[in-house]
């Protein structure tokens, strides 16, 4: 099954349609994610020294490790 593409930015909330523009800082990923991608609901994100973890209700967790380039 494949993943869904975003709807929403992960970082206001907001569609993507609007052309909302990303923070430099969630360029930089310095900034965890607080709205899941694909329903817009806001995340339950917990940060840490080592990184970060952001989990949506339907959606799942996601994590900096996972983010990482």
């Amino acid at each position: 099954m494949a993943t869904p593409e975003p709807v929403y930015n992960e970082f206001t909330g907001k569609p993507l349609a609007d052309g909302v523009p990303v923070f430099e800082a969630a360029l930089l990923g310095l900034e965890p994610p607080r709205y899941c991608a694909y329903c817009a609901r806001r995340m339950i994100v917990q940060v840490s020294p080592h990184g970060w973890t952001a989990r949506c209700s339907r959606h799942g967790e996601l994590d900096s490790k996972s983010r990482e380039r």
